[in-house]
């Protein structure tokens, strides 16, 4: 009898796991790209991404509900926006131009001048809580939004499916875990350059890119070196400094990283227009000719270099429906 006993506790015990089981995720990546790297205590599943790209889409993560996060990371832009910079919640100003988020799983410097920001799951609770600036302006309303989210029963459903260990959890570790599992699948490897299908110009233009030193920075196959193991390599004056923002000294204390922002990835660089870091250069060209030294870019190599730049643009990558706004809800229209 005991011997049967302990059979049904193991066979219960079998169901519940198998209950918290997660079909492991699948990367839809090209030959050759290896996948990136996951946290061990966030662990991808389809459940957690769908979560993900719901409330990376919903404007009620902020405390007026008008700015979500596609509100500054639009896909048909390469996942930023048009504006130099972006204003918060109640009209507060923004402070620096939206990065792209293409690949941004792969790197290791995850924003314009804050090498402590590591991980996805810590950055998104920058923009969701932040006060310098005030983006989404849920500091100290973080009951309020575990309210919102849990009014919603198709909420409730998904944040039980994305974490069934963790009962359901809703709060804002769990919205920074989820939304980064949906970034970390906003991978940008299927451009033309990627295919091998460049036209005259954006072969020479490749050429100007390797000549000018382009590389030197903007390298590898994320055409950033943001990538490195130690963050702080990704940081660079392109310019005389602008007293207007200290770049990353604000964070390091340094005088001589004034001036020094991220290298910005070209990955769709082509969509992203304005550039840099406050938003200031509206053309590729104007980009271009900001860097010390682009003096010696001619028209005609300028005119070739921005066609190579519009080759690492991925059509595919920016109209993707898995990665746009949700058309359901639990299954149901919006």
């Amino acid at each position: 009898m005991r011997r049967f006993a302990a059979s049904l506790t193991l066979a219960a015990a079998a169901l519940v796991l198998a209950a918290f089981a997660q079909p492991q995720w699948r990367w839809d990546l090209p030959p050759g790209v290896a996948p990136p790297a996951v946290p061990a205590d966030n662990p991808m599943s389809a459940a957690k991404v769908e979560l993900g790209r719901r409330l990376f889409y919903d404007g009620d993560l902020s405390a007026d509900g008008t700015v979500g996060c596609f509100n500054c990371h639009g896909q048909h832009r390469g996942f930023t926006e048009s504006n130099a910079v972006h204003p918060g919640v109640k009209g507060a100003p923004g402070r620096r131009n939206a990065m792209m988020l293409g690949n941004v799983a792969y790197l290791s410097a995850l924003t314009w001048a804050d090498p402590t920001q590591r991980t996805l799951e810590t950055q998104v609770l920058t923009p969701l809580m932040g006060e310098h600036p005030v983006e989404m302006g849920m500091k100290g309303q973080e009951a309020e939004l575990v309210r919102r989210l849990s009014a919603d029963a198709c909420y409730r459903r998904q944040f039980a499916e994305a974490f069934p260990g963790e009962a359901g959890a809703i709060d804002p570790p769990h919205v920074a875990k989820a939304i980064a599992a949906f970034e970390r699948t906003l991978v940008s490897f299927g451009s033309d350059y990627d295919k091998g299908v460049l036209s005259e110009a954006a072969k020479r233009g490749q050429g100007v890119f390797a000549k000018a030193g382009c590389a030197t920075c903007h390298a590898g196959r994320l055409f950033t070196d943001a990538d490195a193991a130690d963050p702080l390599t990704a940081f660079h004056r392109i310019e005389p400094a602008d007293a207007a923002d200290p770049g990353l000294s604000e964070i390091t204390g340094k005088a001589q990283d004034t001036g020094r922002f991220r290298t910005p990835s070209l990955r769709n660089v082509a969509l992203s227009s304005p550039y840099l870091h406050d938003g200031s250069a509206r053309t590729l060209a104007d980009a271009i000719r900001r860097h010390e030294g682009a003096s010696d870019i001619g028209d005609a190599q300028m005119a070739d270099l921005t066609a190579f730049l519009g080759a690492l643009t991925d059509q595919g990558f920016v109209t993707d429906p898995k990665l746009g706004l949700p058309k359901t809800r639990c299954g149901k229209p919006l």
